[in-house]
């Protein structure tokens, strides 16, 4: 059984909410979007708009960075296609007990919500079109925010029964996209929008599938036992990167699956994994014994970037590192006491949005930034 201190617990909580992979954004993203020249701490009719933020000392890559939100729960957030919007989940105490889906221009000012507002909502991003967007939600089994699970075992993770559903990009005409008793989300699009890969328990264990963009075609990429899960297409399309745990004992193994029979998964130790498009040639790029999520490819393909709380695995403390494909050249990318993740680049990789609780209003606040990307920090020339 892995052990996991109680301070680890809210990070985790927060981190394995289904941790999406976003498919690369098609397109310019909008032109200067973080522009020095404009004044991103103005208000506008009531509404904060985004607001300029130093980076925590150590922060070479990020030339500049802005805060998008400013309250509540808020992460997951991915580019439209365009580069000019991002959709993200939201959750605020008062307003919303679980996560809905929303949307904000990179600009900030006050998110959109696109969801029904019923169920519990995960996982959401643009198609390359721009006229639709794809997320799962629980509602269509029940519109009440569903139980946390029971803690009594340890801390676990609830394996909702979530859906995969589509709708047009302002959240009206919701279909259902692909559903099977249990837990299917964490849903990805290619680049070029003609797959979507997912995470579901429709075979009896959490693995990633393959399927066409209107939902036909599913096809089985993993199998071997334990969690697979938040996958996305490298840039070309041509690989699939993702992150696991394998049980590597009886007594894990049989927890795993006692729990699973339970609609639950005990998080802990993850790694980053890469593997090509059809599910071959699997090969692990992380391992540190600690909890390393929402991998997304670096524009050039040839690196990732990554979450992980590696210098210190019993912390809440995680931060952005970035690592080659085949494992090597780790570089830390923030440098907080907080928590960092949810990566995502703009197609060109000038920019770089993530979530995290520097400079939270309120304790274990969860905002939006977005970071000007340096390629090149001072010293690598």
């Amino acid at each position: 059984m892995i052990r996991l201190p109680a301070l680890f617990l809210l990070a985790v909580a927060l981190l394995l909410a289904a941790t999406c992979g976003p498919g690369e954004p098609a397109g310019e993203p909008a032109a200067d979007t973080l522009d020095a020249s404009s004044d991103r701490s103005a208000e506008t009719a009531g509404t904060r708009t985004a607001v300029v933020r130093e980076p925590a000392p150590g922060e070479r890559r990020f030339a500049r960075l802005e805060q998008l939100t400013f309250e509540g729960e808020n992460a997951e957030a991915y580019f439209s296609f365009d580069g000019r919007g991002l959709i993200f989940q939201r959750r605020h105490a008062g307003e919303l007990e679980c996560d809905q889906i929303f949307t904000i221009g990179i600009e900030g000012g006050t998110p959109t919500m696109l969801s029904t507002g019923r169920g519990r909502t995960t996982c959401a991003y643009f198609f390359p079109d721009g006229e639709r967007i794809l997320y799962s939600t629980t509602h269509l089994k029940s519109g009440e925010c569903p139980s946390p699970p029971d803690y009594s075992r340890g801390y676990v993770w609830p394996l909702y029964d979530f859906d995969i559903v589509i709708a047009d990009a302002d959240g009206a005409n919701v279909e259902v996209l692909f559903q099977s008793p249990g837990y299917d989300a964490e849903a990805t699009i290619s680049p070029d929008g003609s797959r979507i890969v997912f995470t579901s328990t429709r075979d009896g264990d959490l693995d990633i599938y393959s399927m066409n963009a209107d939902g036909s075609d599913v096809r089985r990429l993993t199998d071997t036992p334990g969690y697979d899960g938040g996958p996305f297409f490298s840039p070309d399309g041509s690989k699939i990167v993702f992150r696991a745990r394998y049980p590597e004992t009886d007594e894990e193994l049989a927890d795993y699956r006692a729990l699973l029979a339970d609609e639950l998964v005990r998080p802990g130790i993850l790694d980053i994994y890469v593997m090509d498009a059809d599910g071959s040639n699997k090969r692990r790029i992380t391992d540190n014994e600690a909890a390393n999520f929402a991998p997304f490819f670096h524009p050039h393909g040839e690196r990732v970037i990554f979450a992980s709380n590696l210098n210190d695995p019993e912390s809440r403390n995680f931060d952005l590192f970035l690592v080659g494909l085949d494992g090597t050249g780790l570089e830390q990318v923030t440098f907080t006491d907080e928590f960092d993740s949810f990566p995502m680049f703009t197609r060109d990789g000038r920019y770089l949005v993530f979530a995290s609780n520097r400079h939270a209003a309120t304790a274990g606040d969860t905002n939006l930034f977005i970071a000007e990307w340096v390629e090149t920090p001072p010293g690598n020339e």
